[in-house]
């Protein structure tokens, strides 16, 4: 099999990256289930980018990188249904705002990725189209919602791919799966052409198999240059999150945290105790199912009156339940946000950067109860709109990947991306998954 494209070698020889991306998907997506349909454009588009290569007429960084697309972003000419079966005819006219600025940098857009219905769950186990399998082992999850996403990011199917986050949905799939993730800012990346969970919440962002990469995904989505980033930890001080007093903790987990947190010094960084005054764990993180669920309810529930059987029972029952809880209780919940938004503008005032685990466990099998904290950790970001990139820190005791989460102030997404290619430089090389 070929060895699978990292950006730079897809930079370099677009054509060959493209043959490599498509020669893996061909070996493994059956076992895996994370791509669902294959744009018939992309080998003209790789020719052009290997010609502007020649000519020396790169239009990015991105030029000739192949990139696949979750599934409720819109790729002209591909179907486009947010893994809900009511929609899987629907093919869309034009591509989403994301993926035209992507074509403007020359990626070539190579498909769509398997995804938890709707955006709204934690395993990718969807029922329209099936599980997305983690690479890491037989049976896992590779986390929610954009599980297809983590799990062709692993699989070395595409040197980038994009996923939703609506509180964690990019970076609990990256933790799972061993890869890197980045959650931006709120509005840095313009989310038209998204079929939306939460117009409130909703954030696309990049996957990649390292975090350094991150930047000049970020960058095209965001529509700005590559901001460079000297010395990103030394002499900043790096919030510990002391979250583990309240919430329940797997002593492994722990280790590799307070590890990440020791490498952080290393780098010249001061770590220093945070907590906040406002975020409520499972209390606020049920608050932004309310938001999702009303929201999700309010976009979906024309065709779901129309046509019931193309939403699972399960779905159907989220979004319903949401819209039971009325508009009073929705503009309650929504409160979150400001709280949220408060902690965070406290927490910066005294820290550069705040760290703390993605998730408080690996990647579990399917069948196994969600941890009801799973999102915990990860919806804050979501709810006070500041950028937070998931990075490996290292491994369960079963030999799972583990992600450490750096937030940093809102607009300041380079300087978080930054923080994190520092600490994966410090890490070294992480293990992948025997494929």
């Amino acid at each position: 099999m070929m060895a699978a494209p990292t950006l730079a070698d897809a930079h370099a020889r677009p054509v060959e990256a493209l043959e490599a991306s498509l020669a893996r998907i061909e070996a493994l997506n059956g076992r895996l289930n994370a791509v669902l349909d294959l744009a018939p454009g992309a080998r003209a588009e790789a020719e052009a980018a290997e010609a502007r290569r020649k000519a020396g007429a790169r239009l990015s960084a991105l030029d000739g990188v192949p990139v696949l697309v979750k599934a409720n972003i819109a790729v002209r000419g591909l179907p486009w249904h947010a893994g809900i079966g009511a929609y899987r005819d629907r093919v869309a006219a034009e591509d989403a705002q994301v993926v035209k600025r992507l074509r403007a940098g020359g990626a070539v857009i190579l498909g769509t990725l398997n995804m938890e219905e709707g955006a709204l769950g934690a395993v990718t186990d969807n029922p329209h189209f099936g599980r997305s399998y983690n690479p890491w082992g037989e049976g896992l999850t590779p986390g929610g919602s954009s599980g297809g996403s983590g799990a062709a990011a692993a699989a070395g199917f595409a040197p980038v791919t994009l996923g939703t986050d609506t509180m964690g949905s990019v970076r609990i799939p990256a933790a799972y799966c061993g890869v890197c993730g980045h959650k931006p800012s709120r509005g840095a990346v313009p989310v038209e052409g998204v079929i939306p969970l939460s117009h409130s919440l909703d954030h696309v962002g990049p996957m990649t198999r390292r975090a350094a990469d991150l930047a000049p995904a970020f960058a095209a989505l965001a529509g700005l240059p590559v901001r460079a980033v000297d010395r990103p930890l030394a002499g900043k001080r790096v919030g510990r999150w002391r979250f583990e007093t309240e919430m329940d903790v797997r002593s492994d987990v722990m280790q590799a945290f307070e590890a990440a947190l020791t490498l952080l010094r290393e780098q010249g960084a001061q770590i220093v105790d945070i907590r906040f005054k406002r975020y409520g764990f499972g209390k606020s993180r049920r608050e932004g199912l309310i938001i999702s669920e009303w929201e999700g309810h309010g976009e979906h529930a024309d065709v779901m009156a129309e046509n019931p059987q193309g939403f699972s029972a399960g779905f159907a029952k989220m979004l319903q339940w949401g819209a039971r809880q009325g508009e009073t209780r929705y503009r309650e919940a929504l409160r979150v946000l400001d709280m949220s938004g408060l902690d965070a503008a406290e927490a910066f005032a005294k820290v550069d950067f705040i760290a703390a685990p993605t998730a408080l466990e690996p990647a579990f099998p399917f069948g196994e109860p969600v941890p009801a904290s799973q999102a915990d950790l990860t919806a804050f970001a979501d709810f006070a709109g500041i950028p937070s990139t998931s990075v490996p820190m290292g491994l369960s005791r079963e030999g799972l990947p583990l992600g450490l989460q750096i937030m940093a102030p809102a607009g300041a997404d380079f300087a978080g991306i930054a923080a994190a290619a520092a600490f994966e430089a410090a890490r070294g090389d992480f293990a992948q998954p025997e494929l």
